[in-house]
């Protein structure tokens, strides 16, 4: 044990730390996967704006990263790949009253590997014997397995291409095992076909109902709320926009 005095010296030293160790902040953003390789560039152009603010990412499915914050894991911005999921996050209000914008839109494609040689060209070929295997993100927590099963179901081709899907966690799951080779065709973002366009291409535009836009909001709650209202305006700001159209986002 120490001595009281030696006790005493230690603690004045931890207390004379605690405001060095509170100046960098913490800011937290839970964001759908495709959106890894762009939030990963605004990060360090935000965090130069922002001395004192450090931004650490949480990427993954949307459904999942929701189910997250719902069990308390601490979160400070969410942006969701479709309006669904937030829409969830907001009837459990867990999100800041007024804080919610879209920010970004993006497009479904169908994808084959770069060498295949089996000629599809639209969902309908999925259909063919030669295809065995189709990867799509789990649709009851993934947007774009979602958005997949909803085409896939209004041209009435789901039946026959639900025995043949395997299911991915995430969108950028379903890409490498389109890029791997160990499937012969897979739906994505074109965002996501863009990463590995030396080892996928794509064969189809998808269809789809209403357009693909992806909310962000401020957590309800959140630890660092005026970092968090600084991220939502910087992702609109035009330089930020510019980074997310270079790895292929549209307007919302």
């Amino acid at each position: 044990m120490l001595p009281a005095r030696l006790c005493r010296h230690v603690v004045s030293a931890l207390l004379a730390l605690a405001p060095l160790t509170a100046l960098a902040a913490d800011l937290t953003i839970s964001a759908a996967a495709s959106l890894s390789n762009a939030f990963k560039e605004l990060g360090p152009a935000f965090e130069a704006q922002n001395p004192g603010t450090a931004v650490v990412f949480n990427f993954g499915a949307s459904d999942a990263l929701l189910a997250q914050i719902v069990r308390g894991a601490p979160a400070d911005v969410f942006a969701s790949a479709d309006q669904e999921t937030m829409d969830r996050a907001g009837a459990q209000r867990l999100l800041t009253s007024g804080s919610r914008r879209n920010f970004v839109a993006n497009t479904l494609v169908m994808i084959v590997p770069s060498d295949s040689a089996l000629g599809l060209k639209t969902p309908a070929d999925l259909q063919k014997p030669e295809v065995k295997r189709v990867a799509i993100g789990n649709p009851a927590s993934v947007p774009a397995g979602r958005y997949a099963k909803g085409s896939l179901e209004a041209a009435k081709l789901w039946a026959a291409v639900e025995p043949k899907t395997v299911l991915a966690q995430n969108v950028r799951q379903a890409l490498d095992y389109v890029a791997r080779g160990e499937v012969e065709a897979g739906f994505v973002y074109t965002t996501d076909a863009l990463m590995m366009k030396d080892r996928v291409k794509v064969a189809a535009t998808v269809p789809i109902d209403t357009a693909i836009t992806y909310p962000i909001a401020s957590v309800a709650g959140s630890p660092n709320p005026d970092a968090a209202r600084k991220f939502l305006a910087f992702v609109l700001t035009p330089a930020a926009q510019a980074v997310l159209a270079r790895y292929g986002f549209g307007k919302p």
